[in-house]
């Protein structure tokens, strides 16, 4: 497989009053209970410039000339802290938000330094942060939040047009995503049901303040997660007046606003619709996919001491076919083998938060909704041909998490408890080999909680910190999983402080993630559920690592992890682990599985990252991973996500007059690959039935792929006029036409 692929232009707009120079206007508050910090020094990184907050917390900078400038906080009695790549142009003032910790250390007993990266007293380790720039910019990105976080350590990156998050050697379904602490379980357009991937990203960047990104080390409060934990923290509405920003890119075309509603409360409010469709027509591909996505968040600030936000998010998708395009032996395989597809989802929350002198209450209440469907004929003949595959499916859940963030006595304590309501129903039709018909309707309901609570406390001055953290969930689908003891996951995490640049970190875990709903409510030929003893996954973490903050933004990490998986799903038809699906399109899960299968994956990571600084930026990682699971016989082969070397690197310079140029190289070794089975293959049968070959069993993940590299390239050039903005990049992806080969041998 091989892709070039140009994104266009982007076109930015906004309204302003009269033309006026760049302008920076922002509020410096404590974190913890969102209080004015006044009387604080706010300074531009690397310049003279610097100003005071006033009674409020407020500051202001004017007078800027457009471009990219770092803020950097200096108080007595709080941490420093560091907001990166503010970008100012002339068309409208610029609002910004500087949360900053109260630090309980005396003055003068250690040094303190402003880091340029976050550090979390629950997640020492394995916790990376990427700012809207940061997307905005990266080279074959495309905007596209997942294929940006594949630059980071520990992902595998992925050549073929998908942005599944492989982490660590761990399944696309090992991964949890928040909206502003609100969960949402699919984030991609053509989400694979049972996993979470997909080939294009649903969320706006345009939304988009900061992403945080746990591939360990995760917070008691965030459960149900084996390999990560993403969090994305939304910007706030504009308080002045409205603005509106336009994107035409060669995929699709999207349109914001952001606009104050009263004096206390914004909405945020994006669409974007694909034209993809016309574009794989023009290339006479098999298949047309279309997708339409709306979003948003609105927020009112009851009061001084409360806010409420709401925040939602949707999609519509749809395959079909073209069936016109059938004059190669490629496209009549893809022709036979894909159906026709149609899915759309939401998800609609509600997060209210009340503030006091050292404590914050946090009450969340949301609700998403996944509805899937696919069909298949023969021959794609609807009037004549037999129905191969017909699909329907729903997955609903409603939510309420309530918890309680406190630092008292330089104690952070964090207790919660949450509830939720599950329903999952199918009707699936399916022809299977040796004339087998699966025909089965599905509908299960059950409901889950959890309780948590994690305590975090630094000594010796701060110098070390530590964080002990214990979750426990439960549901009652069936009696075994219903005891919270059998799911407990407690974790410990701790940080010390060698000298004022360097730290050594650890942490050890044990989560626990419920199966797929797919495997839940599977039903065998006679209607029963074949998975009725359904378990939770088990999934201990060991992660240690060093870390390196020089001077200018720049920073050296080292880590090595190892998870131990138990009680995997093994998919009985198939002979393997479910763990090593899912990164494909259609459904993962509906199968008949037993809960006894074993993985390990372990390795080491380098990252050498640096942050915007005299208008030259880098990130360098380097993973080397090994996955496994067992096979039938109960020995450890190479999983599907066994890449065991990954390596990233992302440059990029700003140049005078708003010119800008990024580069990004990535390089992986082949991954496992299972050959397929001839002679089950060449019988007319089987190759009716699948419209693809039919892969031995005996041999999984036996050869490999060769090792596979990619460059991309992208040219910014901004434009800032009196009213509005323009941006025009040119994006570059794989510009050597690097192919996806096979070994071979």
């Amino acid at each position: 497989m091989n892709r070039l692929f140009l994104a266009l232009i982007f076109c930015f707009f906004s309204f302003s009053v009269s033309a006026q120079n760049g302008i920076i206007k922002g509020k410096l508050i404590n974190k913890v209970n969102k209080e004015p910090v006044p009387f604080c020094a706010v300074a531009i990184d690397g310049t003279a410039i610097g100003a005071n907050t006033d009674e409020q917390g407020a500051f202001v900078f004017t007078n800027l000339k457009p471009g990219f400038y770092n803020l950097k906080t200096s108080c007595i009695g709080y941490k420093p802290f560091i907001l990166f790549e503010v970008e100012v142009n002339n068309a409208k003032a610029i609002f910004v938000t500087l949360e900053i910790e109260e630090s309980i250390s005396e003055i003068n007993e250690i040094e303190v330094t402003s880091s340029a990266y976050v550090k979390m007293e629950e997640s020492p380790v394995s916790l990376r942060t990427i700012g809207v720039a940061e997307i905005k910019r990266n080279p074959g990105g495309n905007r596209d939040i997942s294929r940006v976080m594949q630059s980071l350590p520990g992902i595998q990156i992925s050549p073929s047009f998908r942005n599944d998050l492989i982490v660590r050697g761990g399944s696309p379904n090992e991964n949890r995503f928040y909206l502003e602490g609100i969960e949402v379980p699919v984030i991609n357009h053509f989400t694979t049901q049972g996993a979470s991937g997909g080939p294009v990203g649903m969320l706006n960047v345009d939304f988009i303040k900061e992403v945080s990104f746990y591939a360990g080390a995760f917070p008691a409060n965030r459960g149900n997660a084996l390999s990560s934990v993403i969090e994305f923290d939304y910007k706030d509405a504009r308080e002045d007046k409205p603005q509106v920003s336009f994107t035409v890119g060669a995929t699709d075309l999207a349109a914001t606003l952001e606009t104050p509603l009263t004096k206390n409360s914004g909405l945020i409010i994006g669409w974007r619709r694909s034209y993809l469709q016309f574009l794989f027509q023009a290339l006479e591909l098999p298949f047309l996919p279309k997708y339409d996505d709306l979003q948003f968040k609105y927020e009112n600030k009851l009061s001084k001491k409360d806010i409420l936000e709401v925040v939602g998010i949707g999609a519509l998708d749809k395959v079909s076919l073209n069936l016109e395009a059938n004059k190669t032996d490629q496209q009549k395989i893809i022709l036979n083998s894909i159906p026709v597809s149609g899915q759309w989802n939401y998800t609609l929350g509600t997060r209210y938060r009340h503030f006091r002198d050292q404590s914050y209450l946090t009450i969340v209440v949301s609700r998403n909704h996944l509805k899937n469907t696919a069909y298949k004929y023969e021959n794609n003949d609807e009037e004549k041909g037999r129905k191969l595959f017909d699909y329907d499916s729903h997955e609903i859940e409603n939510k309420l998490r309530i918890e309680n963030t406190a630092r008292i006595n330089g104690w952070k304590i964090n207790v919660g408890a949450g509830f939720e309501s599950s329903q999952y129903d199918t009707k699936t039709l399916q022809q299977l080999p040796n004339n087998i018909t699966l025909n089965y309707t599905s509908d299960i309901s059950f409901f889950k909680y959890s309780v948590f609570s994690q305590v975090s406390k630094g000594f010796f001055k701060e110098k070390l910190t530590t964080s002990f953290g214990l979750r426990a969930d439960g549901n009652t689908f069936n009696n075994e999983m219903s005891n919270v003891l059998n799911q407990l996951s407690p974790r410990i995490a701790a940080s010390y402080i060698i000298t004022p640049a360097l730290s050594i970190n650890a942490n050890v875990g044990y989560y626990h993630q419920l199966p797929a709903y797919t495997v839940m409510g599977y039903r065998n030929t006679s209607g029963n559920l074949a998975n009725a003893n359904s378990e939770y996954i088990h999934c201990i973490h060991y992660v240690a690592g060093l870390e390196y903050d020089a001077k200018r933004n720049l920073r050296f990490t080292v880590e090595g992890f190892y998870k131990n998986y138990l009680n995997y799903p093994f998919n009985i038809n198939d002979s393997i682990s479910i763990a090593n699906q899912g990164s494909d399109f259609g459904v993962v899960g509906n199968a008949p599985v037993v809960f006894n299968n074993r993985g390990r994956s372990y390795g080491v990571e380098f990252l050498v990252q640096q942050k915007l600084f005299k208008n030259f930026y880098g990130l360098l990682s380097y993973t080397f991973l090994r996955s496994e699971f067992e096979n039938v016989a109960g020995k450890f082969v190479p999983a599907a996500w066994d890449a065991q070397h990954m390596m990233s690197i992302t440059a990029g310079k700003i140049f005078k007059r708003n010119w800008e140029l990024g580069l990004k190289l990535r390089a992986s070794s082949g991954n496992p690959y299972t050959p397929y089975n001839i002679e089950q293959t060449v019988l007319i049968s089987n190759y009716d039935l699948s419209g693809n070959g039919i892969l031995d069993k005996s041999k999984y993940n036996a050869l490999r792929l060769d090792p596979f590299y990619q460059i991309d390239v992208r040219i910014d050039k901004k434009y800032s006029f009196k009213k509005w903005t323009l941006d025009v990049y040119l994006d570059i992806q794989n510009i050597t036409i690097q192919k996806l080969r096979r070994a071979s041998s």
